[in-house]
């Protein structure tokens, strides 16, 4: 009777309140006595199993657990980095060598973007046409990689349909960003341009936090203030401004954010270099472009523009033709290496402070005149993006 009510008592457990289970231990009965109480209690309830009651957790005790996240790291930065932890002895020497090798890929990105920047500019100067020109750097960035396939310099990507697909967004606004700066590159001063490029974390910040729901500590948006009023005073005190210029320049600095914040995405679980997935992304924007730089300039155009500046300064024009395309592919292919190790913003931190060397570089070079309030605004928006990558 004791082992009836027993399982008696089970049975109705099992049935009505079923988390309960977890409160009885294993109960093991003789194998007489167990049974009668078994043939007594009639069919057994389908909850209860002929293994031997096991004690288990309650379940709203697991659902309270899983429930309830983790609760973020205090020291997460609000680009999302991980926060830099005290590692184990055996991985200093491993951390030191990837900080030593993003180095590496920062001040070759840097020298590579001067070097560019000067060539493009001195071929626009010669021949303004900015859709040929964009044209023609994505296309050598092309051809340099698809020759690296073809000999096996470089292993070629495996690639899918949906990696396609999930490239063409970013590829659309590459494509935009690169025609923008290009056409803000004809108009104005290299050093106006990347002024106003300058400005491209603050255009980070407000994609991330308005279109991707991301929040930042109020340092980060203080920090933006010194960025937009710098930009703002270099902006209005440009001797030589000019609206189309100024708006290349704002336009590219959207788009970039943009590209920047899908390349990253793209590029999580996909077994895609970031040299590979900057040559694909090539690709793509040249499809994209091609048709864009025939209808706005044309042929025609390129070919009378062409011959003048060969008459104008003669061999030497295709040289720097040559170099600014290759050069381009360069820097680009550096970044995008460099982005395989970084987040989003912090990449925005590395290219606006990369403009320092450019600003200085291009108004030695050409010349540039310099207001001591227009220099006065370019570096309080230097001083902005300093201080915006501390907090």
């Amino acid at each position: 009777m004791l082992a009836a009510a027993a399982s008696v008592k089970l049975s109705t457990a099992g049935t009505a309140t079923a988390p309960k289970m977890a409160l009885f231990k294993p109960l093991h009965l003789p194998p007489l006595f167990a049974a009668a109480a078994a043939a007594a209690a009639g069919p057994r309830p389908l909850s209860l199993s002929a293994r031997p009651l096991y004690r288990q957790q309650d379940p709203f005790f697991l659902a309270s657990r899983v429930a309830s996240p983790a609760p973020p790291p205090p020291s997460a930065t609000a680009d999302g980095a991980r926060p830099v932890e005290a590692a184990p002895a055996g991985a200093a020497p491993e951390e030191a060598a990837r900080r030593a090798k993003i180095g590496v890929y920062f001040a070759t990105w840097w020298a590579l973007n001067v070097i560019f920047n000067i060539y493009n500019k001195k071929v626009l100067n010669a021949f303004p046409y900015p859709w040929l020109t964009s044209t023609l750097s994505l296309a050598a960035g092309s051809a340099i990689m698809l020759a690296s396939w073809a000999t096996r310099i470089a292993e070629a990507p495996a690639t899918d349909l949906d990696f396609w697909k999930a490239l063409s967004p970013v590829a659309i606004a590459h494509t935009i960003g690169h025609v923008a700066a290009t056409v803000s590159m004809a108009k104005v001063a290299v050093s106006f341009t990347h002024i106003i490029k300058s400005g491209e974390p603050a255009f980070s910040v407000l994609v991330s936090r308005f279109f991707l729901g991301e929040h930042f500590p109020a340092p980060v948006y203080f920090s933006l203030l010194p960025i937009i009023g710098g930009c703002a005073l270099a902006a209005i005190t440009e001797l030589n401004f000019n609206m189309i210029g100024f708006m290349g320049a704002m336009i590219s600095n959207l788009a970039f954010v943009f590209r920047n914040i899908f390349s990253k995405k793209g590029m999580k679980g996909k077994s895609v270099s970031g040299m590979n997935y900057y040559a694909c992304l090539s690709m793509l924007s040249l499809v994209i472009l091609l048709p864009f730089a025939f209808a706005m300039e044309g042929p025609k155009v390129w070919a009378a523009g062409w011959q003048k500046a060969v008459a104008e300064i003669g061999p030497n024009f295709v040289w720097w033709v040559a170099a600014q395309s290759v050069f381009y592919h360069l820097y680009n292919q550096v970044s995008y290496m460099s982005l395989d190790e970084i987040s989003p913003l912090t990449f925005s931190i590395g290219n606006t402070m990369k403009r320092i060397s450019v600003i200085v570089a291009s108004i030695i070079i050409f010349h540039t005149p310099v207001q001591p309030i227009n220099a006065l605004g370019a570096a309080i928006a230097i001083l902005g993006t300093f201080i915006y990558s501390q907090v």
